[in-house]
């Protein structure tokens, strides 16, 4: 499966369009990771406490566009969006929303 941002596939042309595409995942955010996270950006440098639940929840979205546009029959995704939000009542939760048309490349 080919998953792209781009609208089109360098050597290869759409034959079939198969629809839209989409995947959520949303990962609550634990207390005392959100505590050190704060410390680290209150002292400087990157915040390995966020970026693995980011990374993690990416690519479980990622693998959800995959396998609805496998099961239209698509073997690509293009023009793909990824989105990030904070949803909840203090922001407690990581949500990524991913979607893109489902096509058949040949």
């Amino acid at each position: 499966m080919i998953l792209t941002t781009t609208n089109g596939i360098d050597g290869r042309q759409v034959t079939r369009y198969h629809g839209i595409v989409t995947a959520e995942v949303i990962l609550g955010a634990n207390v005392f990771r959100d505590l050190f996270a704060g410390i680290r950006d209150f002292v400087g440098g990157r915040s390995g406490a966020y970026e693995k639940p980011l990374r993690k929840a990416r690519e479980m979205a990622m693998q959800e566009l995959e396998a609805e546009a496998a099961d239209k029959g698509a073997n690509a995704v293009i023009g793909i969006d990824i989105d990030y939000e904070v949803i909840g009542d203090s922001g407690s939760m990581l949500m990524v929303s991913i979607s893109g048309t489902a096509v058949t490349v040949s």
